[in-house]
């Protein structure tokens, strides 16, 4: 059977899940395992799933401990509509309902929480934030996909993912794990209560990767701390996370299908590259309920420093960026017997700064090394504040029927602070030809944005165990400070306003006892954004468009065996048409670049007895173009992992995991940028194994 045949087959198979969840396990019988009924905190608060209007997915601690994921793109995988592009080390590139975002603010237009709290300021963001984050040992991971309610403000545009640390339990454990595996890997975990009461908990893990490429690899430490008491009739939850990565960077490979060529595809053009990053946050959560009242509020200080290479453009410029930041979030949620409002306040403030300077002259065509110069581009620090009250309301019409009513008004205001020259000179003051060099400064100033954000949704109970949503929404995001104040040639901060996505979505969702579906469509409009063509030069004012359909589906067969699928079909399309200056051309109708139309998610659950499990993923991802002006393509690949884990004896546990098990040439990400193909090559077979000590 031809590749072709093979994926319209896929397709069609993909097709018929998602389009007839109710018939396809209308005769699942009803005497298996019972599917558990999934309790979701998007409101800081629990509630069941088939009460939340508009769509969630959780990723529980069962599902977490079986992937044992090395890579946060591992996880999320599972997760319909959502695509983390894995790139070098801990790297990565996120997509939510979105294509895969690159550029200054691209990275902000994802939210992304720990115990609900962002862990970046408003205008700061990481694209690679998720490295932050102990997500190999959290409790779960909630994503919503598209602007989300009223409680989440900037940032919260394509997406939000939260990561649920555990809290401390009177029946928990400690453990101990070592593992190791291919490319001289290995990691150490513990999870240690600290007293009887179980008051205290400590979460920790150290992890060393040798690198699949030539002078690659990463040391990267992890730890979050709990403390919980009765404070003030309430709960007091402190909290404290740090991480800490040393990464050896592998850049791009380059040529036409280069990472299918063995000669190639372990190298690395770009052993100078490196990323050193570290994160602190501490933060509380303080909750008391009353009758009809619960009051929530939640102060954090948070600090990151980092230092890396910049690799991928011409120069390989260094970057230095760091911020120091604090505030609170408060929340007062009155309920009656047909109510229930959540009035709040967000409050935060954050001083920030940024580095550039390149030490060697650009190589390259003349153009490149005369606009690109080395020296110093760019030192700034930025002093930020946001407020952002809100108010959600739910009103129950009857005992089918929820309406859900919210709105967010958010203040951001930047105080810049240039500490070079202003202007597009070099750092001497010089002026580059070409028309100028492409890095810009402006002149000391302030910003500031006000946007609202409303929402209007509504759920209707079809009967016990079934669901029927809808969602119209707005989502923001300011501009960040990279977008403001680290700007090209020919930019004018004037220009920037903050984007705006407009969201309407449908769905419905069933639990019953053996089987779990939730279908959802969506259209989103987007204005506002900042692109980066082909050669690297930013586009402002930019418009899309967002369809797609997604997909969960998860049958428990009989007590043994289980099917999970999470699919999604999506087209990304640019909505304005502009030649870019020195850059590509943008014309409406085209798919963004790097935005397959498909991704999908299969596996098959085994669990014989108490003392063996195994799990068999397959994972898919579609073709997609890797310019604006849809010349080029990369033709998407697929990939099936195998983990197997066994109760050795009461205390001890083995887990095996086996990745890439056909040992496929794919490509990671791939682009076409200055001239050329460029890929991150994935990995090839690989093998770990674990074993866990539970006393």
């Amino acid at each position: 059977m031809t590749t072709i045949r093979r994926r319209r087959y896929a397709r069609l198979w993909l097709i018929t899940l998602l389009a007839s969840p109710m018939s396809l396990f209308a005769q699942v019988p009803e005497s298996a395992d019972a599917i558990d009924e999934l309790i979701v905190t998007s409101q800081r608060r629990a509630q069941p799933v088939l009460s939340h209007a508009g769509n969630i997915e959780r990723i529980d601690s069962d599902s977490i401990a079986r992937t044992r994921h090395q890579h946060i793109h591992e996880l999320l995988t599972k997760v319909s509509g959502v695509w983390l592009g894995r790139a070098s080390g801990q790297e990565h590139l996120t997509a939510i309902r979105s294509p895969i975002l690159t550029g200054a603010g691209s990275c902000g237009s994802f939210l992304f929480l720990e115990d609900g709290i962002p862990i970046r300021p408003s205008g700061f963001c990481n694209v690679n934030s998720l490295f932050e984050i102990n997500t190999e040992q959290a409790e779960s991971i909630e994503v919503i996909r598209g602007p989300g309610s009223a409680l989440y403000g900037s940032n919260a545009l394509h997406g939000v993912i939260n990561v649920l640390m555990p809290l401390p339990d009177k029946n928990r454990t400690p453990q101990l794990a070592f593992e190791f595996g291919a490319n001289n890997f290995y990691r150490a975990s513990a999870n240690l209560p600290f007293d009887d009461d179980a008051s205290w908990l400590a979460s920790m893990v150290h992890a060393n990767d040798g690198g699949f490429r030539d002078d690659s690899g990463y040391k990267q430490s992890k730890i979050h701390f709990k403390r919980q008491w009765a404070q003030q009739n309430g709960i007091f939850t402190l909290a404290f996370s740090a991480t800490d990565l040393d990464q050896d960077t592998a850049g791009f490979i380059q040529g036409e299908d280069a990472y299918k060529d063995s000669s190639l595809n372990r190298g690395n053009l770009n052993p100078e590259a490196f990323r050193k990053a570290s994160s602190q946050r501490l933060y509380g959560i303080w909750k008391r309920s009353l009758d009809r009242f619960e009051l929530d509020v939640r102060p954090f200080l948070r600090r990151s420093d980092m230092r890396f290479l910049q690799h991928f453009l011409p120069g390989q410029p260094l970057e230095e960026n760091g911020h120091i930041s604090s505030g609170v979030l408060a929340s007062a949620t009155f309920s009656a017997e047909r109510y229930l409002t959540i009035f709040g306040v967000d409050i935060e403030w954050s001083d920030l700064f940024l580095k550039q300077s390149q030490d060697e002259p650009t190589q390259g065509s003349d153009f490149l090394v005369e606009t690109r110069p080395e020296g110093k581009h760019y030192d700034y620090d930025v002093s930020s504040y946001a407020v952002a009250p809100y108010i959600q309301t739910e009103f129950q019409v009857n005992k089918k029927l929820t309406l859900n009513a919210g709105l967010r008004a958010e203040h951001l205001r930047y105080d810049y602070n240039n500490r070079m020259l202003t202007g597009n000179t070099r750092d001497d003051g010089t002026v580059c030809g070409f028309g100028g060099c492409l890095y810009s400064r402006p002149a000391d100033r302030a910003d500031s944005f006000t946007n609202l954000a409303p929402k209007f949704a509504l759920n209707y109970l079809l009967d016990s165990q079934t669901s029927l949503y809808t969602n119209l929404s707005r989502g923001f995001r300011a501009p960040q400070a990279t977008e403001l104040y680290r700007l090209q040639s020919g930019q004018q901060v004037a220009d920037l306003d903050s984007e705006r996505l407009d969201s309407f979505e449908i769905g419905v969702r069933s639990n019953r006892s053996s089987w779990s579906a939730d279908l959802t469509a969506f259209t989103m409009r987007k204005r506002d954004s900042v692109y980066r063509d082909a050669e690297g030069f930013n586009i402002s004012g930019a418009r899309s468009k967002h369809h797609g359909l997604e997909g969960k589906l998860e049958f428990q067969l009989n007590s043994s065996w289980q099917l999970n699928l999470a699919a999604s079909y999506a087209r990304h399309t640019y909505d304005f048409d502009v030649v870019a200056s020195r850059g590509e051309m943008f014309v409406s109708g085209r798919d963004v670049d790097t935005a397959p139309r498909w991704l999908g998610n299969f596996e098959l659950l085994f669990t014989p007895t108490e003392w063996i499990r195994a799990e068999l993923q397959w994972t898919t991802i579609g073709e997609y173009y890797l310019d604006a002006e849809n010349r080029f393509r990369y033709p998407g690949h697929a990939i099936t992992n195998l983990r197997v884990g066994t109760q050795l004896a009461a205390a001890f546990e083995l887990i095996v995991r086996l990745n890439n098990l056909a040992d496929r040439d794919y490509a990671d990400r791939a682009d076409y940028a200055f001239g050329s193909y460029r890929y991150f090559p994935g990995r090839g077979r690989e093998f770990f194994a674990e074993i866990r000590y539970t006393p």
